[in-house]
């Protein structure tokens, strides 16, 4: 009994080395010509977007657009939404304690 299970298993391992899977790291049935090239304009969008934060400085040109964008549009918009539940009621409002 023992035996049998042996040469199945020898047999197994042996059909599994013959059907070893071929692996081309992604590159398949391509050309070099046919390979991404790099555009020089977007890889120096890329590079610039990763460095926004240390190149970004406020300055009174740009203050004003600043402050209403981080500012008072998102306040006017609280300040909208707020009024609405007030007015109509509504029971999401009215269960905050709020009202």
């Amino acid at each position: 009994m023992h035996s049998a299970l042996a040469r199945t298993g020898l047999r197994a391992a042996g059909r599994s080395l013959q059907r070893s899977q071929r692996r081309n790291m992604g590159d398949g049935p391509f050309t070099d010509a046919m390979h991404v090239k790099k555009n020089k304009y977007v890889e120096e969008w890329n590079g610039r977007r990763e460095i926004t934060e240390k190149a970004f400085t406020v300055n009174p040109n740009n203050l004003f657009s600043l402050v209403l964008c981080c500012v008072v549009i998102p306040y006017g918009v609280y300040d909208m939404t707020r009024r609405e539940l007030v007015s109509k009621g509504d029971p999401r409002y009215k269960r905050s304690g709020l009202a």
